[in-house]
């Protein structure tokens, strides 16, 4: 199994926590985003990405081609049905709902507006500087992120992690988006319920192992 990977990927991080949580081996395969005008733009990764985004997943089959797996939550449920231990989604249909719907909103409503080519479109295309494209990040990522600290705050089943006391696709969207959102110094004070899970994350050889700074392609 390969991934396609770059170390400060936000999808590319949740894959990487997933794949450790389960205890499945992987090659890493570095794709800079920002080197030679972005390495995920090349005619050779676009051969298996027709994106141009990371993560990809290359799967060897037993009849000797190649499966390709595109979208970091397609990946996670993926690797749920192929090795279901230790399962990263409830039992229960209405929980399962309500993990996928904390991952969702990260990774559909919060990471897409925020994600790099779009951060460069404002500032490439629509002449936005710096300041301004900081605020712009700050601005979604936080209110997104105060939405979900609400949710996660009132609700019963939220435990040392986003569902119960163990970690799952939720946790696995949650702790790149919170390393980020510090990255671009939002501010989080207002989150604790979400800080709180992070630290019990950031206790995980699964999480830790996955952060950008331990990946082979990390820079100083």
């Amino acid at each position: 199994m390969k991934l396609y990977s770059y170390f400060r990927s936000s999808a590319s991080y949740r894959v990487r926590i997933a794949l450790n949580l389960k205890g499945m081996a992987y090659d890493t395969v570095p794709v800079h985003l920002l080197k030679h005008g972005g390495e995920q733009l090349s005619q050779m990764y676009r051969t298996l990405n027709s994106d141009g985004l990371v993560p990809t997943m290359v799967e060897e089959e037993a009849a000797g081609g190649q499966a390709v797996l595109t979208q970091s939550l397609a990946i996670l449920e993926y690797l749920e049905e192929v090795q279901p231990a230790p399962a990263l989604l409830p039992a229960a249909a209405l929980d399962r709902a309500f993990v996928r719907s904390i991952a969702l909103s990260i990774a559909c409503d919060i990471h897409p507006i925020n994600n790099l080519r779009v951060l460069r479109y404002l500032v490439h295309e629509l002449k936005v500087d710096e300041n301004a494209k900081n605020a712009w990040y700050r601005h979604w990522c936080e209110s997104g992120l105060a939405a979900l600290e609400t949710t996660l705050a009132r609700d019963g089943r939220t435990g040392k992690f986003c569902f119960g006391d163990t970690p799952t696709f939720a946790d696995c969207c949650l702790v790149p988006q919170i390393f980020n959102a510090q990255r671009l110094k939002c501010n989080l004070e207002a989150m604790p319920t979400l800080m709180r899970i992070y630290q019990n994350c950031q206790e995980l050889d699964a999480f830790i192992q996955a952060a950008p700074q331990n990946q082979p392609d990390a820079e100083a």
